[in-house]
């Protein structure tokens, strides 16, 4: 029996077919391609169910992912991560069915290392004897430990100011590391034309190769399954690259055409910075590609995306679900922060804070219901993101007192 039930890629702007064994880039059109199934194979094949008696990994969708050979992963133990109910952040904002996805706790710290797991998997299955990319931060440290992992070699460029520990993390792993002087566009110019000069190397940038998608879409098949096969009413994510929320639209269409949910799907909410907002902008007069954000800055370093190879198929997914897109201030996002720490005990990273300003102030708009089941994508551990919390504790002697 088939361990994967893939078929081919597909050029998401034409439909044009391209051969999946093989190392694949973007499409002729220059656009993202997605990775296609043998769903009535699927269908035939495994249930729900059966997928329920697996070891709780991503790896438990096997036949929708691109692995030829179980023998092939390459993994840390990523996936199945909580789905928490958040009794005290969801009465304080009026949402009592809040719950939310928590990637902090996946290898790396960030939900990176599933798209890492499944595209060095593929990549090293293929042949492909070092990766490199530019990065926000965590998707190089992630792709560089997951490198090491497989033996392979790594190659990462990101901006001098990204976090540090994202460039400990690659340093660690023995990835060959430049900060650079500009944004992620800038390094990505860079590590492109590197790659052109080494025989051997993939590039492995947000949506230039087809698989970390796929690694990303398995947070939609977690979400569902958690919730007993069923959809919730509203799913937020932190977009700045935008692979999650494609990921998450792709999984819920293919659940869809396998019969494993209805006709429902939640609204989708791509939330961002003010600072870096393209997709926010883009909604706002129903655009289907963004604009270059001039500026791009935000505390939220990994949505600091000005313009991403796959914003349309972010707004494709935002405006097939009836979602919308909506833009917090570094102020909110870091109070929001503080508060869900204070009230549930969860340290969460910048990115996953911005959902939580985001749906206060959707919530208050009356976009979402009192009675509406929320889910809500922590991306990261705030751990990462030391610098967001500022201390200001008394400094006591060490024969002092503590005020009682």
């Amino acid at each position: 029996m088939a361990y994967s039930f893939l078929s081919h890629l597909e050029c998401s702007r034409t439909g044009e077919r391209y051969e999946a064994d093989q190392v694949a880039g973007t499409s002729a059109a220059g656009a993202p391609l997605l990775a296609r199934y043998d769903l009535e194979r699927v269908r035939e094949t495994v249930t729900p169910r059966d997928i329920a008696t697996r070891p709780p990994d991503l790896w438990r969708y096997h036949e929708v992912l691109p692995l030829r050979e179980a023998g092939n992963i390459v993994s840390l133990g990523e996936g199945m991560t909580p789905l928490l109910p958040l009794p005290g952040q969801g009465k304080e904002l009026g949402v009592p069915k809040l719950l939310m996805k928590d990637e902090g706790l996946v290898p790396t710290g960030s939900f990176k290392a599933r798209g890492a797991a499944v595209g060095v998997s593929r990549a090293a299955e293929l042949g492909v004897r070092g990766v490199a990319m530019p990065t926000n931060g965590n998707a190089g440290a992630a792709w560089a430990l997951y490198a090491a992992r497989a033996g392979m070699k790594s190659l990462i460029a990101m901006p001098a100011d990204a976090p540090a520990i994202t460039m400990k993390e690659c340093v660690a792993s023995g990835a060959e590391l430049y900060r650079v002087d500009g944004l992620i566009g800038d390094a990505g110019k860079l590590v492109a034309a590197a790659v052109a000069r080494r025989e051997g190397y993939q590039e492995v940038s947000t949506l230039k190769e087809p698989y970390r998608l796929e690694g990303k879409k398995t947070m939609g098949y977690e979400i569902v399954e958690q919730l007993g096969w069923r959809v919730p009413d509203v799913i937020l994510y932190p977009t700045g690259g935008g692979v999650g929320i494609i990921g998450i639209h792709k999984a819920l269409l293919e659940m869809q055409e396998l019969g494993w949910i209805g006709e429902k799907l939640p609204r989708l909410v791509a939330v961002q910075a003010t600072g870096c907002a393209p997709i926010v902008e883009a909604v706002k007069t129903g655009a289907r590609e963004s604009v270059p954000f001039p500026d791009a800055h935000t505390v939220a370093f990994g949505i600091t995306v000005p313009k991403a190879l796959g914003d349309f198929l972010v707004l494709d997914a935002v405006y097939a679900t009836e979602g919308t897109a909506i833009a917090v201030t570094d102020d909110e996002l870091l109070a929001a922060q503080q508060q869900l720490a204070e009230l549930e005990g969860a340290f969460i990273c910048p990115e996953g804070a911005a959902c939580f300003a985001a749906l206060g102030q959707l919530r208050e708009s009356g976009w979402v219901g009192e009675d509406e089941e929320v889910v809500v994508l922590n991306t990261g551990a705030g751990i990462k993101y030391p610098e967001t919390v500022e201390v200001d504790a008394p400094l006591l002697a060490k024969d002092g007192v503590i005020p009682g």
